[in-house]
């Protein structure tokens, strides 16, 4: 054993690579398989950790590590030196009793080992409960973790537990403060005369809401009109309940866009504003949502509810017949919903003028034609800039009333969700060239273009498909949109897709605008949902800095009056100004982080939740796609269901699959066969587990059914032909033996010729017996099992 040591040490002595020895800091990532890496505060490659340098460490310790050596790809590994800081949030995880020992095997299996629990410690929690733990003694590398609980959630299988669950494993707050509590309390119910004071009054223009019909809070309410676009400023102010320009004259439209004003009610500093950047956005989980603010403002102040009048941030659009945004003003109003819609009672109206559904909202089908004429201009637009236009199946999961899965249906996108989505987008648009113009610092959505790497990756997949069509090396969104288009019609359309959207980046706030590529913006922010996102409120406080003619501090949440720079002054930049620029981007990495907390939360309840359904249909067989192909395998989902599954290369049959990373594809050497995405397939479900959120397939070769339907049909006519047999040559020995002893009877007391002529009778019988042999075998007189060609 001590061999065995000092052979490890001399190993990781070994000088390798400029970084050899080098110290560094950074946040421990667990594995499920029992190593882990350490993400590193400078961004640089993550140091890889063995499984027993991981037994001192847990989850999200921060710790100094040293780089010991690297893999023959260049990969660093690292041996950690020193614990920097524990992870202090409680670990949820299933209270077990083994061999007189409680324990606690944590729900993330990225912790990598269980935490013992002493007798006393269990808050009188049973075997298999759901609980919160804290850490009383941390792990060693000669022991295991200790803990106590703190808190009993309930049964595994109690509704919404999986959401229970996934809240505290993410860490996703899920409590208000009192203090919120009790100012959410203290707000009035409905707006009051002071709130109406510096606003233009919009109540009497048919403004609406279009939103899913399980939707409950409504942030954005729209309405359009043909206006005369080129002849104004599109600055002035806009006339109290004006019908626009006459049909026959127009030749743009006036859009408007309201957004629920939460700027007025979440000030900065207040602890309801400290929640809400606490969260920094709504959480969606089926039947439940876990909000950014209180229900007293999310779904009743600052909702646009229905008949109700509200206060709202106004961008007000003047839009040209080709899609061009002519002009526009921000403002704040009072305006009052018209109507709730859904996004189906649109559909159906924009489908049939005529029909019960336009019967219905008689009043609102001019504006509802009106939207739709803005968002096929706006969408040509769309595509002379280059957006990039992917068409995607987005599922909706149906639940019971306990918590578990009905069914999962495919959300169908309207021309109603397409228009709401213009309109939104052009309101962003403007908010971030408004703040741009400004030279004010604020949140922009930024989604930046490939990364070299991916972008080579890409250049060699669309090469070897030899399409002719590739991107440059400094690609636009409208080369990415040409190929799009340019395939859609292909067999190995969905992989192509895949392929340009995994090449791009992930969007997120900065306070540093670099454009947004999918979209073809130069400056995009998110203006439109302050409800729900905390970026979209900071926007809001900025534009009504700028309208008063201010600036906003985020530091402080304080405005105070913009500086006066003369035309053509040097300007001179404060020496707090990158102190500020800091600030803005601190809180843009926050907003990103939140953003895909709250998503990796989502994702997490609906693969337990997909998984508990799947359990139930063990064994089955279902016909699929290949929806993603790696070294190790295919993901493949199931038609109808929508329930995503991988089938691992060990399942792919007896011979060896190469991955080819460049056309995203396995292909088995000896066979030929080739998997790629967007291959049919048929699976069996064989696995599910339920713990670790993965469902597990078995490939079902096409005919194979077939192919073992007719062996079974050949074994049973092969068993059924020698069972025959056997008693057609039992039958033969029986006559034989017995004409044998007949003649030699008949030969001893009769003469010689009597003797053939008794022979020759006896020559029948045999004949007779096979025929009974066969009969009595079910043969029919034919042993084949096929039938005669005789009658």
């Amino acid at each position: 054993m001590d061999y065995i040591i000092k052979a490890t040490l001399l190993k990781n002595s070994t000088p390798v690579g400029a970084e050899l020895m080098s110290e560094v800091e950074g946040t421990v990532q667990g594995h499920r398989d029992g190593h882990g890496f350490v993400v590193r505060d400078d961004r640089q490659a993550d140091l890889y950790l063995s499984q027993q340098e991981m037994r001192a460490v847990l989850h999200h310790d921060r710790v100094k590590a040293r780089v010991i050596r690297y893999d023959r790809k260049g990969r660093p590994e690292g041996r950690v030196l020193e614990i920097l800081a524990r992870k202090k949030s409680p670990i949820i995880g299933r209270l077990l009793h083994e061999s007189g020992v409680w324990l606690v095997a944590p729900e993330d299996k990225r912790y990598g080992q269980d935490i013992l629990i002493p007798k006393n410690a269990t808050a009188n929690a049973a075997a298999g409960q759901v609980v919160a733990i804290e850490l009383t003694e941390p792990p060693s590398m000669y022991s295991q973790p200790v803990g106590r609980v703190t808190e009993v959630l309930g049964e595994i299988d109690d509704p919404g537990m999986e959401i229970e669950i996934a809240v505290r494993k993410y860490e996703v707050p899920h409590r208000f403060t009192p203090a919120t509590l009790a100012q959410a309390a203290s707000l009035p119910d409905k707006i009051r005369p002071a709130d109406r004071k510096q606003r233009i009054d919009l109540t009497d223009v048919p403004l609406v809401t279009i939103d899913g019909e399980d939707a409950r809070d409504f942030d954005d309410a729209v309405y359009c009109e043909p206006a005369v676009v080129g002849k104004t400023t599109g600055r002035s102010k806009v006339s109290k309940g004006s019908k626009g320009a006459k049909e026959d004259e127009h030749n743009g439209w006036r859009l408007i866009v309201a957004i629920a004003d939460v700027s007025h009610y979440v000030k900065p500093g207040e602890p309801i504003d400290a929640d809400a950047y606490e969260r920094a956005t709504s959480v969606y989980f089926p039947r439940r949502v876990i909000p950014m603010l209180p229900e007293k403002l999310s779904n009743g102040l600052c909702s646009l509810n229905p008949n109700e009048d509200r206060l709202a941030m106004v961008c007000d659009m003047l839009v040209t017949a080709t899609g061009e945004v002519h002009a526009y003003q921000f403002y704040p109003a009072v305006i009052c919903s018209h109507a709730r819609l859904t996004y189906t009672e649109v559909a159906a109206v924009l489908a049939n003028t005529r029909g019960p559904e336009a019967a219905r909202r008689k009043e609102l089908v001019p504006h509802l034609l009106h939207l739709h004429e803005v968002y096929r201009a706006l969408l040509k637009e769309r595509h002379v800039r280059g957006a990039v236009d992917f068409e995607s199946t987005e599922t909706q999961i149906v639940c019971d009333e306990n918590g578990r899965i009905e069914k999962i249906v495919p959300r169908t996108r309207t021309e109603a969700h397409k228009l709401i989505e213009e309109a939104m987008l052009a309101a962003n648009v403007c908010a971030a060239d408004f703040i741009q113009l400004s030279k004010h610092p604020a949140l922009f959505r930024v989604h930046e273009g490939p990364t070299p790497e991916k972008r080579t990756l890409l250049q060699n997949y669309l090469k070897g498909l030899g399409l002719g069509l590739s991107v440059s090396d400094d690609p636009k969104p409208a080369e990415y949109q040409q190929i799009a288009a340019a395939t859609k019609d292909r067999p190995d359309a969905q992989q192509i897709h895949t392929m340009l959207l995994r090449s791009m980046q992930q969007a997120i706030y900065t306070g540093t605008n670099s454009g947004h590529f999918g979209l073809a913006y130069e400056a995009y922010a998110h203006f439109t949902s302050p409800i729900r996102r905390y970026p979209d409120l900071l926007v809001h406080r900025v534009i009504k800095a700028l309208l008063h003619g201010k600036r906003y501090h985020l530091s402080t949440g304080g405005v105070e009056a913009a500086p006066v720079v003369r035309k053509g002054a040097k300007v001179v930049r404060a020496s707090g100004a990158t102190a500020e620029g800091e600030q803005w981007e601190a809180a843009g990495v926050h907003c990103s982080t939140n953003e895909r907390r709250a998503d990796e939360a989502s994702r997490d309840v609906e693969a337990w939740l997909k998984c508990r359904y799947m359990r139930e249909h063990l064994g089955e067989e279902y016909g699929g796609t290949v929806t993603a192909v790696t070294s190790f395998g295919l993901f493949v989902t199931l038609d109808g269901l929508y329930v995503e599954g991988l089938v691992h290369i060990t399942e792919l049959g007896g011979e060896y699959y190469r991955f080819d990373e460049v056309r995203q594809e396995l292909r088995g050497e000896r066979s030929g066969v080739r998997y790629i995405v967007g291959s049919r397939v048929r699976v069996q479900v064989s696995r599910v587990d339920l713990d670790g959120r993965k469902i597990d397939f078995r490939m079902v070769r096409e005919g194979e059914e077939e192919a073992l339907a007719l062996r079974a049909k050949r074994d049973k006519l092969a068993a059924h032909a020698g069972n025959e047999l056997a008693a057609i040559k039992e039958a033969d020995r029986a006559v034989k033996a017995a004409t044998k002893g007949k003649s030699k009877g008949q030969g001893q007391g009769q003469g010689q010729g009597q003797g053939k002529i008794a022979a020759g009778k006896g020559a029948r019988p045999p004949r007779a017996a096979k025929a009974t042999a066969r009969k009595s075998a079910g043969g029919g007189g034919r042993a084949s099992g096929k039938p005669s060609s005789r009658r």
